[in-house]
């Protein structure tokens, strides 16, 4: 009888990089969709009360952008258009990124919506979310002379 040795790891790890190169694949093709050129960079910081979304869109004029916020997320959608080219004249090299764009981004926190605000300065979108009260980082103050003032419970003295 022959015993043969199966080494599991390594099963493993083929099936891994056969998922690794199914999902390379997917973003490759959605990737190089002609009406998703390219992503701005954003950033999102925490305030106590408030969160501020920047989005770094430069070229890109204000009525080419469109923003959805709801309670859970921000969508920016827009385009950066090209400059008409003379005929004669072209490009020799050019590393600007042309076309539409769409990010949706899930916010940690819920957010009171209708009572955002934007401001669209130099390239920079700047959006102002305030959270909902529920949401806000809350402070309770603890009085431990009353859990110390609290009888102990005689079924655990016994135990000690």
């Amino acid at each position: 009888m022959l015993i043969r040795y199966w080494p599991p790891f390594t099963e493993l790890e083929k099936v891994r990089r056969q998922i690794d190169r199914a999902f390379e694949q997917i973003t490759d093709t959605i990737e190089h969709q002609p009406e998703a050129n390219w992503r701005p960079s954003i950033e999102l910081k925490d305030q106590t009360d408030r969160l501020i979304l920047k989005a770094y869109l430069p070229g890109i004029e204000p009525k080419d952008l469109d923003i959805q916020v709801t309670q859970d997320s921000v969508s920016l959608a827009g385009e950066r258009r090209c400059e008409p080219q003379d005929e004669k004249l072209g490009y020799y090299y050019t590393e600007f990124l042309y076309g539409k764009f769409h990010r949706v981004l899930n916010l940690p926190v819920p957010i009171i919506n209708d009572q955002v605000h934007a401001d669209f300065t130099n390239g920079v979108l700047t959006l102002t979310l305030p959270k909902v009260v529920e949401a806000r980082d809350k402070v309770v103050k603890l009085n431990l002379a009353e859990v110390l003032d609290t009888p102990k419970n005689p079924a655990l003295e016994g135990n000690s």
